[in-house]
């Protein structure tokens, strides 16, 4: 079974993953609120270059010179962000050595990979429309392309609302189910069908029209359709809606504050 330790950095709490171990990374918590990845590169690898995007709970997977490159253009999917010009995206791929990649998020899926032969490293924002629109299938198919094995990755999902108590809608279910089980147009036999999988991600609720729906596990099960064995998989026990002393999430408090998860190439 595959880890997960708290460290701290000046007496702040945040976790690592056993699985990640030969990179350095940390899915942050709370308590490092309101610094931003160029201060947190410090804490990690202060050589490092720093990397993220303007998420947009879309599927754009962009590689470190991809970024460079759009930030130097400009063009629809640049935009300004407080006192930075970020690229529009929810996946960054590291293309090169001392590069850190980095995600926020509240309640959505952090989820860290790592190549163990090339040592390079990607960073996605999985919430339920980004793992509708298979984001993290989406970043793997890109690292391949960079000449990634399936069997070379390793990759860790950080906090996130459970799905015990996340509640959805049947047709969120249904749209997110639909990367996982044969597509139906009937939302109530797409749910159905996910019910009826093994370790389900999806739980029944009480109210009408209504399920609970554990996302990283959907991300587990596209990541098993695609042939990454569970032994390269690793899921964070927390949950960032029933864990308030350490992380924010949206759905609890209705604000937009974030936890910062990143990793660095090798």
């Amino acid at each position: 079974m595959h880890t997960w330790h708290w460290q701290t950095w000046e007496e702040l709490p945040y976790l690592t993953c056993s699985l990640l171990e030969p990179w350095n990374h940390g899915f942050f918590t709370q308590q490092f609120w309101p610094r931003y990845p160029v201060e947190l590169t410090c804490v990690l690898e202060p050589e490092a270059s720093v990397y993220r995007l303007k998420q947009v709970h879309g599927n754009a997977v962009l590689t470190a010179k991809e970024i460079t490159l759009k930030l130097t253009e400009g063009g629809d999917d640049v935009e300004g962000d407080g006192d930075s010009t970020l690229v529009l995206g929810d996946g960054l791929i590291s293309d090169g050595a001392k590069q850190a990649v980095w995600v926020a998020a509240a309640d959505c899926t952090p989820v860290l990979i790592a190549d163990v032969k090339t040592g390079q490293v990607g960073a996605v924002h999985a919430g339920w429309r980004g793992t509708s629109l298979k984001i993290v299938p989406q970043a793997i198919a890109k690292m391949q392309k960079l000449g990634s094995k399936l069997e070379d990755l390793l990759i860790a999902m950080g906090p996130a609302i459970a799905g015990e108590v996340y509640q959805v809608s049947e047709q969120v279910a249904a749209e997110v189910g639909s990367t996982i089980v044969p597509y139906n147009y009937d939302e109530k036999v797409m749910v159905e069908s996910m019910l009826a999988l093994p370790n389900s991600p999806v739980l029944e609720d009480p109210n009408s029209g209504r399920v609970r729906l554990d996302v990283r596990r959907v991300n587990a099960l596209q990541m098993e359709k695609l042939g990454i064995s569970g032994e390269q998989i690793a899921i964070a026990p927390y949950c960032t809606y029933q864990t308030p002393e350490y992380f924010f999430s949206y759905r609890r408090e209705k604000q937009k504050k974030v936890q910062w998860s990143g990793i660095v190439s090798r």
